[in-house]
């Protein structure tokens, strides 16, 4: 047998306790960091809705154009962005919807996962109307009870996002940024 140099086993610990050190910085780093009562950032762009409301459990009723009540239970888990024009939706509350609706689009293979319900008048412009129904589902907030998130000036449109579950996630108020948008959508929806 051969004889065990003293100095290389010290040498091997030495590198087996660097390569744990490697692994074990970053964590120990988070925990100072935790502990310091730093948390980092992955603030959405909407604001939370507090206190947390279940518009299933408050019996929101929507009544579609169709005539038919909107279910904020789908047959398939899907979230819902719910848009509330101001008064007079027009070029500017356009511009956001239309934003909303491209936002959809960007999820890719996942824009079957968020339905869009957009409340309130429709645009007077027949034209622009049309359009809307391509993406768009409309109905009316029977019990006006989401006035409150309502913007009061004419032609802008602010927005909920409201889980499969009918929990309201985000809001968003008039001139919100639809880039900011799409990444909170990007981040709930996979």
């Amino acid at each position: 047998m051969n004889p065990v140099d003293p100095k290389s086993v010290r040498k091997s610990r030495l590198f087996l306790l660097l390569i744990g050190l490697v692994f074990a910085a970053p964590m120990i780093v988070a925990g100072l960091l935790t502990l310091a009562g730093w948390q980092p950032g992955a603030k959405g762009t909407g604001q939370p809705i507090t206190p947390q409301r279940n518009f299933i459990t408050e019996q929101l009723r929507v009544r579609m154009a169709d005539g038919s009540d909107w279910a904020w239970r789908d047959s398939e888990p899907r979230m819902t962005l719910v848009a509330l024009a101001g008064p007079d939706c027009a070029a500017r509350c356009l511009d956001a919807l239309t934003a909303m609706a491209k936002a959809r689009v960007m999820l890719n293979r996942n824009q079957s996962r968020l339905r869009l319900l957009y409340l309130g008048t429709p645009p007077s412009d027949a034209a622009a109307r049309q359009a809307m129904v391509t993406y768009w589902s409309t109905g009316t907030d029977l019990d006006d009870t989401l006035a409150s998130f309502r913007p009061q000036a004419p032609d802008s449109v602010s927005a909920i996002l409201v889980e499969s579950n009918g929990t309201a996630l985000s809001f968003y108020p008039a001139g919100f940024d639809a880039a900011g948008l799409l990444r909170d959508l990007r981040k709930v929806i996979k």
